[in-house]
């Protein structure tokens, strides 16, 4: 029963993960294909690129709760423990970055894994991730990089802490997702390292 549980319940959180809402919010409060502005990411800063800030606001808070519901229903009412918590949480993730509603093309998933981390709760892994990409954000200009970034520098901040086995697993697993998301910026810059060298005297420029 408990198996049918958690399957049921890491179903459910890659479903709702899935669900593209920025295209859906696009296309009924905009009228517009977020995906053919900025990266074509179908995530909530094409919704600001689209011309809408509030809307734009709307789909982050939304796409922060889809990940949350199934990791507090396993949490709260059938009192799971820590380390499947973070396979339910991960499928979330996993849906919202690989959408079978998009031909499995989704967005990069960071709003998600905030939420996640919210629901868990993982309050060390949310404050080291929301400081690391502040900091990251006044000295690059490059998104990928100061997602990376971020969330290596959280990874090594769980490693250094001796913190649980499993919540290290599943910034590890979440650092994956989040190569193969960034992988085509990321390599741009790794074989013209340039590029990168002038994104950050730029910020520093505007700092």
């Amino acid at each position: 029963m408990d198996t049918a549980i958690v399957v049921v319940l890491a179903a459910g959180a890659f479903l709702l993960g899935a669900c593209p809402f920025a295209v859906w919010i696009g296309k009924w409060a905009l009228n517009k294909d977020i995906r053919s502005y900025g990266d074509g990411n179908p995530g909530s800063t094409n919704v600001f690129r689209a011309g809408s800030k509030f809307w734009g606001g709307v789909t982050v808070v939304v796409e922060i709760c889809k990940a949350m519901p199934f990791i507090l229903v396993g949490r709260l009412v059938f009192d799971i423990m820590t380390p499947t918590l973070y396979l339910i949480a991960f499928c979330a993730i996993l849906g919202h970055a690989f959408s079978p509603f998009l031909n499995f093309r989704g967005g990069k998933a960071l709003a998600v894994f905030g939420g996640a981390a919210i629901a868990l709760p993982q309050w060390d892994i949310l404050a080291s991730m929301l400081i690391l990409l502040f900091l990251c954000t006044l000295f690059i200009g490059n998104d990928s990089w100061i997602v990376m970034i971020s969330t290596l520098g959280t990874l090594t901040m769980l490693v250094i802490n001796r913190a649980d086995m499993w919540e290290i697993v599943f910034v590890c697993g979440v650092t994956a997702v989040f190569v193969v998301k960034h992988f085509h910026d990321l390599w741009l810059d790794i074989m013209r390292p340039g590029r990168l060298i002038v994104w950050i005297r730029s910020k520093r420029k505007a700092v």
